[in-house]
């Protein structure tokens, strides 16, 4: 008796692609809502004596790889990835570039988040009950993770951002179309524009409703600071003096219970579904210059999704002309799938789109 098409569907399920063609392997996860695809085969060896170097060998030769994995088809417009370096130094553990629509972040705490869960999971480093000590290198610098393993299972990862410091408070730019809006500038491995909504007068919420007016407004916001404010100039890195995003803040009581809410447009307008962490670290630096937090205080910040980050702030130190904190953030984690993607060199999308 031949054999029907639905026999042949469900014996042969292994496709092996031309040799010619590239295979990324990949494996998924989202922190919060937000999405993390973590490169973990097939991407080409980067060259560098340091993250900084490594991030910048890839932008230089391995750029189109970025928008095929970050791009439609593969991806979409608020996808986000990593691709793990060698540490800077014999005392970290690993080092790790961030992927974005729009190029290379200098710190991401939600894949911080992401990528110290998956360590403990895919056993990169010896797991103990309680904390597991991870030593991160990022391009903002060294950022120390601490997953805690309870009965064999991860419940929580919080870290330690880089100096955190406020550049500004309630300074004011004029945007198109909304007018004056007073924000303030910090820094937490990035720097944001703060949007306190109830300092300012918008004909939008922090919703899922206002999707679309947060990334137009965001963006406005973040243009017109890059435009008129020059004092988004990190103390020690030039290539980390750029503003990254707003962050609008709801700091009224949720009815949720938590404590505010956080909106982060970053890069080329994406939309961070988790409530970010390098954003909650430069929120620590400005709740601790204003004296609306101290040592032993804990913030909880939703975001848009729900999902919650905690904050606080662990010490104080002089970082070049800045009072900076070191701040705690903690989150979960959770793997989504694994993936192997192929790219084929006479696809004419190869190397990605994006419609948004």
């Amino acid at each position: 008796m031949p054999k029907t098409t639905y026999q042949n569907t469900i014996k042969n399920t292994i496709y092996t692609p031309p040799k010619d063609w590239l295979q990324i392997k990949t494996i998924d996860m989202h922190t919060g809502g937000e999405p993390l695809r973590v490169i973990i085969d097939g991407f080409p060896v980067l060259k560098g004596d340091s993250v900084l170097a490594y991030r910048s060998y890839c932008k230089e030769n391995y750029d189109v790889l970025r928008t095929a994995l970050m791009f439609e088809p593969r991806g979409h417009a608020d996808m986000y990835g990593c691709i793990l370096t060698p540490p800077n130094d014999d005392e970290g553990d690993f080092g790790i570039i961030f992927l974005h629509n729009e190029g290379y972040s200098t710190m991401c705490g939600h894949a911080i988040i992401a990528i110290s869960t998956l360590a403990i999971e895919m056993n990169w480093v010896s797991v103990i009950e309680g904390d597991n000590t991870l030593k991160i290198d990022a391009p903002c610098g060294r950022i120390t993770s601490y997953a805690h393993v309870k009965n064999g299972e991860i419940t929580s990862v919080r870290f330690h951002c880089v100096p955190s410091f406020v550049v500004s408070l309630d300074s004011t730019v004029d945007v198109p179309e909304l007018g004056m809006v007073t924000y303030d500038l910090a820094y937490g491995g990035a720097f944001y524009a703060y949007v306190d909504m109830a300092k300012n007068t918008f004909d939008f919420d922090l919703t899922p409703d206002s999707y679309r007016q947060l990334i137009t407004k965001g963006m406005d916001i973040k243009h017109a600071v890059m435009k008129e404010d020059t004092s988004i100039l990190h103390p020690y890195e030039e290539d980390l003096s750029f503003l990254y995003g707003t962050i609008f803040i709801d700091n009224t009581k949720q009815s949720s219970g938590n404590d505010s809410r956080n909106v982060c447009i970053f890069a080329e307008g994406e939309v961070d579904r988790s409530p970010t962490g390098s954003g909650v670290s430069g929120r620590m630096a400005i709740h601790k210059k204003r004296n609306e937090i101290t040592y032993g205080d804990t913030m909880k910040i939703e975001s848009i999704t729900g999902s919650v980050f905690k904050g606080s702030v662990i010490s104080e130190e002089e970082y070049g002309p800045f009072t900076a904190v070191i701040p705690q953030v903690e989150g979960t984690a959770h793997i989504t799938g694994m993936q192997t993607f192929v790219i084929d060199p006479k696809d004419p999308m190869k190397n990605g789109f994006i419609l948004r």
